[in-house]
């Protein structure tokens, strides 16, 4: 679910402005990716660093949200330690896994 860029608060996907401040939302494109555990921490990194991601999310092979990491995060390089921990710990405990890339045009 995308987030107004001036309120933060929720919206639909086919919304064009935000119900509460009236700003213009971004489009977003969301690509898909399949990794193997161990392969996870590396990609995640890089495409935390490619600067036009707006969020990370981390799915198991049954489509279950394991962690999803906003771009906000990606921003700030020493808040980014935490996330990766915890992508270790997932990355240890699954074998495949799905990354969804949210992309602002």
């Amino acid at each position: 679910m995308p987030y107004c860029v001036k309120c933060g608060s929720p919206l639909k996907p086919d919304d064009k402005f935000c119900a509460v401040c009236g700003a213009a939302t971004p489009k977003f494109t969301s690509e898909e990716y399949r990794v193997s555990g161990k392969d996870l921490v590396d990609r995640v990194g890089e495409l935390l660093h490619e600067g036009n991601v707006t969020r990370v999310i981390v799915k198991d092979e049954a489509g279950k949200t394991l962690l999803e990491i906003p771009a906000t995060v990606g921003v700030i390089g020493v808040v980014v330690a935490p996330w990766l921990a915890a992508l270790g710990v997932i990355a240890a405990l699954v074998t495949n896994c799905r990354i969804v890339v949210e992309r602002r045009e």
